[in-house]
């Protein structure tokens, strides 16, 4: 029997250097020993807000000048299970201490996956290291006109750039997709490859200095039973619907794009989710969420609204 789910406010407390505040956990606690980031339960009557200006005062002596919603999680320990409302901490006054003793560390961005965090903790710091943009590429008809319009779209200042080509092929598409490589290093943009896993697996033999993650669609999700990389390459699978999310989370998912939230010309027999359903499968998943499909970075606001990372798109910037 799942019991009654804790529901918790959590700040992802920001210096503006890019460096986050995180505090380690009294070894009594739940989890003792662990780091976190800071929070507490919201009591009855209390809003996110209104408990995460309370708890960080308590605890840091920090004052909350304003927030924005970052994720939303969902995790069942053994013997408890929370709900952990995760906000974004933009301005604060005051400098932050340990008021209970424990101890606090300002900790860049990119080391936070040094430190022991509690397992509900973790898609947190996923959410935290993407962007809110994630162009995919549209389709290649010359390898000259692929990569000039790669380059375009790397110069927007995008933060992913899934590469997909319609039956990829190490031996055909070898020189783009190491000019592609190239390009995102170049633009220290993250590179992800929409490939069939065993692909993937000879791309990482053949040609280990390309840095780049995996993205699976449903058809191949669908057919794993775990995570097929490693832990420290970021995985993303394509969704439309409940079953699907719950499969991708099954295989170790580090994102989902959730597709399609508008009419695409793509797809144009395809029945939009809309955002109210958008927002219902977005609450099913405990990793970031894209929304795909019609959208553009005019949409970030309302899809930041409905609890995604941010959008993804081919059309609107290829």
């Amino acid at each position: 029997m799942v019991s009654k789910l804790v529901h918790v406010a959590v700040g992802v407390i920001c210096d503006g250097k890019g460096k986050i505040l995180i505090a380690k956990r009294p070894d009594s606690a739940h989890q003792g020993g662990l780091w976190e980031f800071p929070g507490g339960k919201v009591d009855a009557g209390e809003t996110i807000e209104q408990a995460l200006v309370r708890e960080l005062l308590e605890e840091l002596n920090i004052g909350v000048l304003g927030s924005e919603p970052l994720i939303q999680i969902r995790h069942h320990y053994p013997d408890k299970s929370v709900l952990l409302d995760v906000h974004r901490i933009t301005r604060f006054s005051g400098v932050a201490r340990g008021n209970e003793g424990q101890p606090i560390e300002w900790v860049d961005v990119k080391q936070l996956n040094q430190f022991e965090f509690p397992a509900a903790n973790r898609p947190i710091i996923s959410a935290i290291n993407l962007p809110s943009t994630y162009a995919i590429t549209g389709p290649l008809i010359d390898e000259h006109g692929f990569i000039e319009r790669v380059t375009e779209v790397l110069e927007t200042g995008v933060g992913v750039l899934q590469l997909r080509i319609p039956g990829f092929s190490l031996t055909h598409h070898q020189d783009v997709l190491s000019v592609v490589a190239d390009l995102t290093a170049l633009y220290k943009v993250q590179l992800q490859i929409n490939v069939p896993v065993d692909i993937f697996k000879q791309m990482q033999d053949l040609f280990p200095h390309i840095k780049a993650g995996l993205h699976l669609n449903r058809h191949e999700a669908a057919q794993l039973t775990k995570r097929p990389i490693e832990d420290n390459l970021l995985m993303g699978v394509s969704c439309h619907n409940a079953q699907e999310i719950e499969q991708a989370q099954t295989i170790g998912a580090d994102y989902l794009l959730v597709s399609p939230v508008k009419n695409t010309a793509s797809h144009p027999d395809v029945t939009p989710l809309g955002w109210a359903q958008f927002s219902r499968l977005v609450e099913l998943a405990n990793v970031p969420v894209y929304a795909l499909g019609g959208v553009s970075d005019k949409d970030i606001r309302e899809a930041r609204a409905n609890g995604a990372q941010g959008i993804a798109s081919i059309s609107a910037w290829w």
